[in-house]
C-alpha cells in the first residue's frame, strides 16, 4: 500500500539563469543558460514524495495564469492529487529568479503571489484528505496562520507532523510543540533560537517530548536529534551540478520513508540519499525515483565498503 502523504506549500516557477559566477552586489554577470521550471519548496517536496512512491495531495494556491496552468499540468503528470489547488483571481503565481554557478550553488529571489493567499480556509477544505494521511509535510513560503491551522488539523487526526522550516523566521512555541519533527537546516537552526551557546539544545526544548530534530548540514549530513540523545548521519559523496531544490528532496524522501513505516534512523539514511538530486540540473526535474535512491544507497555503500 503507497504512504499516503499531504504537502501544504507553496508553488513557483523558477526561472533559472547559470552563470560563471554568482553576482555580488551591485554587480552584472552574464549569463550562459536560461531555463524555466516548476518549483516552490511545497511543490518541490510534493514532487518529491510521489516520485518516490507516495500517494500525494497538495494544498496550495496558484495564479490563473500561464504559470498556473504549467504548474497544475505538472503537478498531474507527477500522480499528485491537485484537487485542492486553489487558482486564485487576484494574484498572480509565486514566481523564483535564481542565479546557478558552475560550482551549483546559488542565490534566490522570490515574489511569493498567490502562496501568500494561501488560508486556513483552504486547508480545512482538505480535510477529508488530511484525516487519511500517514504524514503532513510544511514549509513557511506560505502565511504562518496557514501553517498553524494545518497542524492544528493534522494533530486533531494524529497525523504525524513534519516541518521544514525555511524561510527561516521566529515561531511561536505553541506551534513548535505540535510539530512531531522540525528540518531546520545549519542557517535556519540559527535563525530560529536566540540561545547561541547551545542552539540545538533550546531548539529541542521547544519541541514536545515526542519531537524530533533533524538538521541538515550540507555536505556532512544531517543531524537527528532526540531528548535521548542525538547521533550524526554522514552525507553519501557526490559531485554538485545544482543545490536548488536539495533540502526539498531530503524533506520529501524523509516524509515518504516515515509514511511507509521506516524507523527514523533509516529514514533520515534514505532522505540523505536523496542528494543524488543535485546531480542533476533543476529544482523538480532533477528528484531521484525510488528505485534510483535505492541503488545509489546500494553503490554508496559497496563503495565505501570496498
Amino acid at each position: 500500500m503507497r504512504p499516503k502523504i499531504v504537502v501544504v506549500g507553496s508553488s513557483n516557477t523558477d526561472m533559472v539563469v547559470r552563470a560563471s559566477h554568482l553576482p555580488i552586489h551591485g554587480e552584472t554577470v552574464l549569463g550562459e543558460e536560461f531555463v524555466m521550471l516548476a518549483g516552490g519548496k511545497g511543490a518541490n517536496q510534493a514532487v518529491a514524495a510521489a516520485r518516490l512512491g507516495a500517494e500525494g495531495t497538495f494544498v496550495a494556491r496558484v495564479g490563473r495564469d500561464m504559470f498556473g496552468d504549467k504548474s497544475l499540468e505538472t503537478y498531474r503528470a507527477a500522480g499528485i492529487n491537485v484537487d485542492y489547488i486553489v487558482r486564485d483571481d487576484g494574484a498572480a503565481s509565486g514566481v523564483a529568479l535564481i542565479t546557478v554557478d558552475r560550482n551549483g550553488e546559488n542565490i534566490i529571489s522570490v515574489a511569493p503571489g498567490a502562496n501568500g493567499n494561501l488560508s486556513a480556509s483552504d486547508v480545512a477544505r482538505a480535510e477529508p484528505v488530511i484525516k487519511q494521511s500517514d504524514c503532513m509535510l510544511l514549509q513557511l513560503e506560505i502565511p504562518l496562520t496557514t501553517v498553524q491551522a494545518a497542524i492544528e488539523l493534522a494533530q486533531r487526526h494524529r497525523v504525524r507532523v513534519i516541518l521544514n522550516p525555511a524561510p527561516a523566521g521566529p515561531l511561536p512555541n505553541d506551534l513548535l510543540r505540535m510539530v512531531d519533527i522540525l528540518t531546520p537546516n545549519e542557517n535556519e537552526a540559527a535563525l530560529l533560537t536566540t540561545h547561541s551557546a547551545s542552539r540545538v539544545e533550546a531548539l529541542l526544548a521547544l519541541l514536545s517530548s515526542r519531537g524530533s530534530l533533524i538538521i541538515t548540514r550540507g555536505q556532512l549530513g544531517a543531524e537527528l536529534v532526540r531528548h535521548s540523545g542525538g547521533i550524526m548521519l554522514p552525507a553519501y559523496a557526490v559531485t554538485a551540478v545544482d543545490t536548488t531544490g536539495a533540502g526539498d528532496a531530503f524533506n520529501g524522501a524523509l516524509a515518504t520513508a516515515l509514511a511507509r513505516g521506516t524507523e527514523i534512523l533509516e529514514a533520515v539514511r534514505y532522505a540523505n540519499a536523496a542528494a543524488l538530486s543535485i546531480t542533476r540540473f533543476g529544482a523538480q526535474t532533477s528528484l531521484p525515483t525510488h528505485d534510483e535512491v535505492i541503488q545509489f544507497m546500494r553503490v554508496s555503500e559497496t563503495i565505501h565498503s570496498a
